[in-house]
């Protein structure tokens, strides 16, 4: 039976470490290029867009960003990304991996990526966003359902029109109500949150059971489920192109896949498990 996890990004972190290991395809290169036709299916080059969990924040068990266990682009064997993946039937690829995610980034971000993923030419993108326009100070400042779905269609129409043969992959955003339900009687991870200040419209006084924090614990929740139906009918209304995978909100939760350091965000078998989830490409 497949482990499941819930993480997400790290609200309003606006700056990062270096990456311990930068992106994906970095591994060097004596090797010839590949000869013959691709094979039919497999893309010869890849983005990844979004937030701190694809850039890998985490996983390697510091507070920095670590590019080598994207469950997107990595180049690390125990998580075995998309990218890996992809190359082990499609050499072209190698090297031919960027990872434009950020820790902090938000919907309104996704149209700078997307423009940066078509400056490189990606024949496959794949884009995980939206959680940090939930994880706000408060419920109030959380980014409303319409401003979130026209952000998203700016960045996905600028996809569209410069990359119109790509395939594209929209991930659901996850369901951090329940990492709440999974972490508020465990005392490292109630630590952790309060040290960090983590996802405070969730995540702030994790263990009240007041009613008023529970309302507004439901009311999170029910904003990311409101984006994710917007990722799905954008993804849809993108076309044939694009693949909706609502796996990473309907799947489960273990503390165990997460990191030990923020326990938010996955570790490397947390991001092993979201490649294995996500990964359409037969």
């Amino acid at each position: 039976m497949v482990r499941r996890w819930h993480g997400v990004a790290l609200a309003g972190l606006a700056v990062f470490a270096l990456a311990c290991e930068a992106g994906a395809g970095g591994a060097g290169g004596g090797d010839p290029e590949p000869t013959g036709a691709p094979p039919k299916g497999y893309p010869s080059s890849m983005a990844a867009l979004g937030d701190s969990i694809t850039a890998g924040f985490g996983s390697c068990g510091a507070f920095l960003v670590c590019g080598r266990n994207s469950w997107a682009t990595g180049t690390a064997d125990a998580v075995d990304s998309h990218y890996r993946r992809i190359l082990a039937k499609n050499p072209r690829i190698k090297g031919k991996a960027r990872n434009f995610a950020r820790p902090g980034a938000r919907a309104s971000d996704l149209a700078t990526q997307a423009a940066q993923a078509i400056d490189m030419k990606a024949q496959y993108v794949t884009i995980l966003i939206g959680a940090n326009d939930a994880c706000a100070g408060s419920t109030a400042a959380m980014t409303s359902v319409a401003t979130f779905r026209s952000r998203i269609d700016r960045g996905l129409n600028r996809l569209k029109k410069g990359l119109p043969k790509a395939s594209v992959m929209v991930a659901g955003i996850p369901d951090v109500y329940r990492l709440w339900q999974q972490g508020r009687k465990d005392d490292r991870a109630v630590r952790a949150w309060q040290r960090f200040g983590t996802c405070p419209s969730m995540l702030a006084d994790p263990t009240s059971t007041d009613e008023t924090d529970d309302q507004r614990r439901r009311d999170v929740r029910a904003r990311i489920n409101d984006y994710n139906d917007e990722l799905a009918e954008a993804c849809a209304k993108y076309g044939s192109r694009c693949r909706w995978d609502d796996d990473p909100h309907e799947a489960g939760f273990s503390l165990d896949l997460v990191n030990q350091v923020d326990y938010f965000h996955p570790d490397a078998e947390g991001q092993a498990e979201l490649a294995d989830l996500t990964y359409g490409f037969k």
